[in-house]
């Protein structure tokens, strides 16, 4: 792929990692077409679209994804959630997403999965890309099922996937157990960038960390994207090492999926 894109979307442009991509993503396409169901700021240029869109809405994901060379998927619930809040936009949604992709003939997207895809396996336990799934709440379900929709539209139809497991992104590390997981906006745009422009990708699983001193992530079987994390949350140890312990039975010290093994039900 060239290494700017006419037209890329994304999705979830009002969220949290959104208003970050919104700005760190531009030097990659000549239009960032930016979508979310909440408010966003207007289009600042000709570089901008701003297409409001309800995932649980097929005509208009439709109607969102005509045009676009590829597409960032960062949209839908972020956070554990009841099943029915879920269902809308992270499974209905990605569905809705791809087909559209299939439609319009797009090729590569970049998926926003998550660490809650293995969110049940402990800390001490070393993971790669290929140990099977234990979502850790209906989100991570959700973010399990748009991995298998990113295999399947590739087995069937050719569309190429990048599945990105985030870690935490955050501007820094919140507790002990970010300081495994943690990865930096700069990480994540690269690793995006990586996502859209390396070519014959297939659908890659790859999880989204930046070179923190205890990892329990393995991403040799992506090793083809050339994603090389510059950040680390090595700096951060002393101010997050303040806080009060965290009790042993607490899940934040004994999950990978930390509290979010333990929410619901609803």
């Amino acid at each position: 792929m060239a290494k700017e894109l006419g037209r890329l979307l994304l999705t979830g442009a009002a969220g949290g990692l959104g208003k970050v991509l919104r700005e760190s993503l531009k030097p990659s396409a000549a239009v960032l077409r930016l979508s979310d169901i909440a408010g966003m700021a207007p289009a600042s240029g000709e570089n901008e679209e701003v297409v409001p869109c309800d995932l649980a809405d097929k005509a208009a994901v439709d109607a969102l994804v005509r045009g676009c060379d590829a597409i960032a998927h960062f949209g839908g619930v972020s956070v554990e959630r009841p099943f029915e809040e879920v269902l809308e936009a992270n499974i209905k949604g990605t569905f809705h997403l791809y087909e559209a992709a299939r439609r319009h003939g797009v090729k590569r997207v970049v998926f926003a999965s998550s660490n809650h895809v293995i969110g049940f396996y402990r800390q001490d336990e070393p993971l790669d890309a290929h140990v099977a799934r234990r979502p850790d709440g209906y989100y991570g379900l959700s973010k399990s099922f748009g991995e298998d929709l990113a295999q399947f539209y590739f087995d069937r139809w050719g569309i190429e996937t990048v599945s990105i497991r985030i870690g935490s992104s955050f501007p820094a590390p919140l507790n002990r157990r970010m300081m495994s997981t943690w990865l930096s906006y700069r990480d994540l745009t690269t690793l995006i960038e990586k996502s859209l422009f390396t070519p014959d990708v297939k659908h890659t699983v790859v999880y989204g960390m930046s070179a923190n001193r205890d990892l329990w992530w393995d991403n040799a079987a992506a090793a083809h994207l050339g994603f090389v994390p510059q950040d680390g949350s090595e700096v951060f140890r002393a101010q997050v090492e303040a806080q009060p312990p965290v009790a042993p039975n607490d899940p934040n010290a004994i999950y990978q999926g930390g509290a979010f093994t333990a929410q619901g039900p609803f």
